[in-house]
C-alpha cells in the first residue's frame, strides 16, 4: 500500500511539473514584493506550469544571477521599478552574461515608470532603442479605448498579431470568435535596430505615435522619437545560442485588471473582452521555452549500395557514391515532445560542403510518429577527395537554432574499383584500334612465317 502511495504521489508530481524545456527556476524582480498582487493570475498562471517562482527586489542583498559560476536561475521576469539603477546584482553586464549562459529574460516596461539604466544599456546592446526620456507613451487616436482612455487615448487596442501581422507564427495568434482584442495600456515603443535576431512579434498601427507626457505643449515636436510601424510594442530577442528575450511594452496587460476587462471601441457599439491573458500565457510560454524548442533525436547517414548500407554513420565514403541522410526532429509543446513539422513557406536543408557548399539539398519528412518527424534526402557524392560535412544549420524566427555537423572523409577510387575500359563506351574506338592492330600485326606475323625462302641451288644454276 505504501508503494502504491508513493508511486501515485511520483506520477502527481511528474504531472504537476510543466514544463519548461531549460529548467523551471523563474526569478521574478519586483520594485516591492507586495505588488505580486496586482499579478496575481499572470503569476499564479506561471506557477499552475510548474514554475518554481522566487521573489526578489532589485536592491535585496540574497540576489545573484550566478553560483560558483553557474546560473542561480533558468529564467528572469523583470517588472517595471521606480528606480534609475537595479543595483549591482543587475547590472547590463550581468545581464548579457545571463543570456549568454543561455538563461531567458521577459522584461515588462510602463510609460508611468521610467526604465534603469542597466536594462536601457542591455537592450541597446541588442540593438533596441528606447525612448531618450525613457517614458515615452505610444497613443493612437483612431484605436483606442473609450471607456478609460476617452481623453488620453493611450490604451491601444489592437487584434492579435497574427491578424495584425501576416506570416506571424501561432505562437503569439490566440483565437478571437467573438471579436476579443488586446489592450495595451501605457505602452512604452521600441525602435529596431537591422539586427537579425530581432523579431517583432506586435508592432503599432499606422495611426500610433510615441511622445513624451511631461511635455505640457499640445503640439507635436519635429522630434518624434517614431511612429506607426516604426514602433514595436513586443519584442523578441534570440541570441545564436538559443536563449531569449522578449520586451513586452506595456506591462499593465499583464495585471489583473487588464486580463478580465470589458473594452469599447471607437467604431464599436459593444463592449468586447480582452485576449491579454492568452497572450500573456503565450508570449510567456515561448519566452521561457515552453514552445518552439527543437530537439534533434538521431543523425544518420549510409550508403545505398547492396550489401553495404547496413552500416551507419561511417567516417569514409568513396567519390560518387549515392548516399542517404537523415535526420529526426522533435518540437516541445507545453509540456510534451511532440513530432516537428516544417512549415509550408519554409525548408530544411542539408549542405555536404567542404570549405564551400559542394550540395545544398531540401529534407523532406519521410516517418513521422507522435513524438518526432525523420527528415531525409538521396544525392550522389561530387567527384572530389577531401574531408567534408554533412551540415544543417536551421535558424528560423520563433524557434531556437539547430547546428549540426558530421565530418567523413571522401576517397578516390581504389586500384580495383575502377570500371573496366570495355564498360565505358566512350573507350570503344580506342579498343577498337587496339583489336585492328593486334590482329593486323598477327596476320603480318602469320604470312611472314609461311611464306617459302627461295632455293640456294637455284640461284647458282641461273648464273
Amino acid at each position: 500500500m505504501t508503494s502504491l502511495t508513493s508511486f501515485l504521489l511520483l506520477l502527481f508530481t511528474a504531472v504537476a511539473q510543466a514544463i519548461s524545456s531549460s529548467g523551471s527556476r523563474l526569478l521574478v524582480v519586483l520594485e516591492d514584493v507586495a505588488e505580486k498582487a496586482q499579478y496575481s493570475k499572470f503569476l499564479g498562471d506561471l506557477e499552475g506550469r510548474g514554475f518554481e517562482v522566487t521573489y526578489e527586489t532589485p536592491k535585496s542583498d540574497s540576489l545573484s544571477l550566478f553560483h560558483l559560476g553557474e546560473r542561480s536561475y533558468d529564467h528572469i521576469l523583470f517588472f517595471p521599478t521606480k528606480a534609475k539603477g537595479l543595483g549591482p546584482n543587475l547590472t547590463a553586464n550581468l545581464l548579457l552574461q545571463f543570456i549568454n549562459a543561455q538563461g531567458n529574460i521577459l522584461l515588462a516596461l510602463s510609460g508611468q515608470k521610467q526604465a534603469p539604466t542597466s536594462v536601457v544599456a542591455a537592450l541597446s546592446e541588442l540593438d533596441i532603442h528606447l525612448p531618450s526620456e525613457r517614458t515615452g507613451l505610444v497613443v493612437d487616436h483612431f484605436n483606442y479605448d473609450v471607456t478609460s482612455a476617452d481623453e488620453k487615448h493611450d490604451v491601444l487596442l489592437l487584434p492579435t498579431p497574427g491578424a495584425l501581422r501576416p506570416g506571424v507564427k501561432d505562437f503569439f495568434s490566440p483565437a478571437t470568435p467573438n471579436g476579443e482584442v488586446l489592450a495595451l495600456p501605457q505602452a512604452i515603443g521600441q525602435l529596431l535596430g537591422n539586427g537579425a535576431l530581432l523579431t517583432p512579434i506586435l508592432r503599432a498601427p499606422a495611426t500610433a505615435y510615441s511622445y513624451n507626457p511631461k511635455e505640457e505643449s499640445e503640439v507635436l515636436g519635429d522630434e518624434l522619437f517614431a511612429a506607426g510601424k516604426q514602433l514595436s510594442l513586443v519584442t523578441t530577442v534570440q541570441a545564436r545560442n538559443s536563449a531569449r528575450l522578449t520586451v513586452v511594452g506595456s506591462a499593465d496587460m499583464l495585471t489583473d485588471q487588464w486580463f478580465d476587462a470589458k473594452v469599447k471601441k471607437v467604431d464599436g457599439k459593444a463592449s468586447v473582452a480582452t485576449v491579454n491573458r492568452e497572450f500573456a500565457k503565450r508570449v510567456s510560454g515561448w519566452t521561457f521555452n515552453e514552445i518552439g524548442v527543437l530537439k534533434v533525436n538521431w543523425i544518420e547517414h549510409h550508403l545505398n549500395e547492396e550489401g553495404q548500407g547496413n552500416q551507419s554513420n561511417p567516417k569514409i565514403y568513396r567519390i560518387k557514391n549515392d548516399v542517404t541522410y537523415s535526420i529526426s526532429l522533435s518540437e516541445y509543446e507545453w509540456d510534451h515532445w511532440a513530432a516537428f513539422q516544417v512549415p509550408a513557406e519554409d525548408d530544411l536543408q542539408l549542405e555536404f560542403s567542404m570549405l564551400s557548399p559542394f550540395h545544398r539539398l531540401s529534407l523532406k519528412p519521410t516517418v513521422s510518429s507522435e513524438e518526432s518527424t525523420t527528415y531525409s534526402t538521396n544525392f550522389k557524392l561530387p567527384d572530389q577527395h577531401g574531408i567534408f560535412n554533412f551540415k544543417i544549420n536551421h535558424k528560423r524566427p520563433f524557434f531556437n537554432n539547430i547546428e549540426e555537423k558530421n565530418t567523413v572523409s571522401v576517397r578516390h577510387f581504389a586500384h580495383d574499383e575502377w570500371p573496366r575500359s570495355y564498360a565505358i563506351s566512350g573507350a570503344w574506338p580506342w579498343i577498337s584500334g587496339i583489336g585492328a592492330t593486334v590482329t593486323g600485326w598477327l596476320f603480318f606475323v602469320a604470312i611472314w612465317l609461311y611464306s617459302k625462302p627461295t632455293g640456294k641451288g637455284e640461284s647458282k644454276k641461273t648464273r
